[in-house]
């Protein structure tokens, strides 16, 4: 009797790509904040600065969203190959995107209150050291928004190429062709450096305004203004990163592209359809259909080789003979 060897029918489902870059940039943010947090907190006590301890203590509050944007990275790679994980960890690091956004929301609520706050009770500014630390913000912030940049890369992701063959049920794994797609958990990241990089750019705005015109009241405008900007970029990450967690997909081109595929498959109807994302650009389906034929699997596997997104596929045919007893 000859033994299979069941390895070639169980691949790897590390859908994440093969490079670490966006990890090792995240860490470096999360330094370079920490760095310029802690000389604010000290220079702000030191001075009795409340415009340093505020921005110095924001800046703890960026640096807790990077870090979980870091810490997301490695967890995904530590638990890579853990079974429990039925399609990889890639999902940890959209996890970590879509707690960065709700973030984003707490940071907005904040900044909306405490500016209209202001608008209704003005209060002094010491427009002076309040420039300087703005310029400071932007600055760092400026050099963390080139740290996480998306640099396009083309990567693959982990595992082997392997194919699982039953007359019934097909499993195929095809990585040889994937686009790279958006990292959503370094775009979360990316997107709160902005959103600091912009109230950075309002409070000097507002700053130097209120300094040589005597205009008091740009500055909580600018806030508001600010508020409303980084409220719709958080909006847009909730959606991109929540649709990914709840398997939203049927509604995306490539689910298109199988219901095109099988159509062209006489005598065969596809009763059921299932499509979700297991990687930046990756997809797993299941495919049910109905035939009076004798297409196996395979013929309808054949079908969906040229959608390149596809890298996790099980195949059931239900023939109509069944129905009147017979196999």
């Amino acid at each position: 009797m000859t033994v299979c060897n069941h390895s070639r029918w169980q691949p790897s489902h590390d859908y994440r790509p093969l490079e670490t870059t966006a990890e090792r940039q995240a860490w470096r943010v999360v330094a370079l904040t920490g760095v310029t947090m802690l000389v604010e907190i000290v220079a702000g006590y030191a001075f009795n600065s409340m415009a340093l301890l505020a921005d110095g203590w924001h800046m703890a509050s960026h640096m807790l969203a990077i870090g979980l944007t870091a810490l997301a990275y490695l967890l995904a790679r530590r638990y890579a190959h853990d079974p429990r994980f039925a399609f990889g960890t890639w999902k940890i690091e959209v996890l970590a995107g879509f707690a960065s956004a709700l973030l984003l929301v707490v940071v907005v609520a904040m900044l909306a209150f405490e500016s209209l706050w202001r608008l209704w009770q003005p209060q002094t500014i010491a427009f002076d050291m309040a420039l300087w630390v703005a310029v400071v913000g932007l600055l760092v912030n400026l050099a963390s928004a080139w740290l996480l940049r998306d640099t396009h890369e083309h990567v693959h992701s982990h595992g082997p190429a392997g194919g699982h063959a039953h007359i019934d049920h097909d499993h195929d794994h095809d990585h040889s062709a994937q686009a790279a797609g958006k990292d959503l958990n370094r775009h979360a990241a990316f997107v709160h450096v902005l959103a600091d990089a912009l109230t950075s750019v309002a409070a000097i705005f507002a700053l130097a305004g209120g300094m040589w015109l005597g205009w008091d009241w740009l500055d909580p405008l600018m806030g508001v203004i600010g508020a409303v900007i980084i409220a719709v970029w958080a909006k847009g990450l909730l959606l991109e990163t929540g649709k990914v967690l709840l398997d939203r997909e049927m509604d995306n081109p490539v689910t298109a592209r199988v219901r095109s595929a099988m159509a062209q498959e006489a005598d065969t109807e596809l009763a059921d359809l299932h499509v979700w994302r297991v990687g930046r650009a990756q997809f797993a389906c299941i495919v049910s259909v109905v035939t009076h034929g004798d297409g196996s699997a395979d013929r309808y596997k054949a079908r969906l080789t040229g959608i390149a997104e596809l890298v996790h596929v099980t195949v059931e045919v239900n023939r109509c003979a069944a129905e009147q007893g017979t196999t």
